[in-house]
């Protein structure tokens, strides 16, 4: 990857962003391989904890004692730290967590806190609105979470703004902590290419087109999807990672696949898959079996229509495509 005035994402700030983007999401069984990852790109253990940690302030308690929770699994099933195992020979502790002096010290802590959020805003910021808010910015988020030594302030908010894209209706808050992201210490051009990243490893899922409610057909799916019309006969189809069809067969009609966002799997029966990126077209001829879906890793989008539709066009759902088959299919 080239650098980008002098900046540019390292393999350890993605491991941050990969593990807080999934915790937010409350994927737990795509977080498990994204902290090993993390691990093995550097990121110390204590790091995480202060990460998953400081999210509970964005994401709510559950998802980071969660997060934790896999961190922990990770560690347990793994060997142990420094003797030449392989799996966790090269992971760090990282430096010994201590309890921040300005916990003992209310005051303090405001302080800090107020010092924090005017770095991060630009100016001072005050909440009059909502003094109870005011103060809990002040003195928990940005003093008492901020207080730790653990990460630095810029990858607080790389942690932050993973987190918060991760999540949907918190436009507000992603633009401001965007910005804030710089304020504390990273370029813009960092903070861009960080959200360009999560889109394109499919973490989250950045799109001009309408995500749609949950599919009718669903039933023959496996995972969540959704539908939208986007109009002139056109859907848009979008699914959550893992997430596919049946096999089904278009009957006296030629189905066309255009996937817009994320990546997928398109395959016809007793043929090798193909894999679907932005941009991939796809004509599937009348009376083929085939299925397609999202990769293990990542959202997928596809816009669908039918062509030369003749009299009596109909679909035929048949089987779902087996665990083996998909798990088995690598990028």
């Amino acid at each position: 990857m080239a650098t980008i005035s002098g900046q540019t994402l390292t393999e350890r700030q993605k491991g941050l962003a990969a593990c807080a983007c999934l915790m937010a999401q409350g994927d737990m069984e795509r977080l498990e391989p994204a902290v090993r990852m993390a691990l093995d790109n550097g990121v110390t253990i204590n790091e995480l904890k202060e990460a998953f940690s400081q999210l509970y302030a964005y994401t709510g308690f559950p998802r980071s004692l969660n997060a934790l929770g896999v961190l922990s699994k990770v560690l347990e099933n793994s060997p142990s730290f420094g003797e030449g195992k392989e799996g966790g020979s090269n992971w760090q502790e990282g430096k010994p967590w201590k309890r921040p002096a300005e916990w003992d010290d209310a005051r303090k802590t405001y302080e800090l806190g107020t010092k924090n959020q005017t770095q991060l805003s630009g100016k001072p910021f005050n909440y009059d609105f909502c003094p109870q808010d005011d103060y809990y910015l002040k003195s928990h988020l940005f003093g008492d979470i901020f207080a730790g030594d653990q990460l630095s302030a810029a990858d607080r908010e790389i942690v932050t703004v993973a987190a918060l894209s991760g999540l949907e209706g918190v436009t507000p808050q992603l633009a401001a902590h965007k910005q804030g992201a710089v304020n504390m210490g990273n370029s813009k051009q960092l903070v861009d290419e960080l959200c360009a990243w999560l889109c394109q490893e499919g973490y989250t899922l950045i799109t001009k087109w309408p995500k749609g409610e949950p599919n009718p057909y669903g039933k023959y799916f496996i995972g969540q999807s959704y539908l939208a019309d986007v109009g002139g006969g056109v859907m848009n189809v979008t699914f959550e990672p893992r997430c596919r069809n049946n096999w089904h067969i278009h009957h006296k009609q030629v189905q066309v696949l255009i996937c817009v966002a994320g990546r997928g799997w398109y395959q016809e029966w007793g043929k090798v898959p193909v894999e679907m990126t932005p941009g991939t077209v796809i004509a599937i001829p009348a009376e083929v079996k085939h299925w397609h879906g999202a990769q293990k890793d990542s959202w997928f989008q596809h816009l669908t229509y039918h062509k030369d539709v003749q009299e009596g066009a109909s679909n035929e759902w048949c089987e779902p495509v087996d665990d083996a088959v998909y798990n088995a299919l690598k990028k």
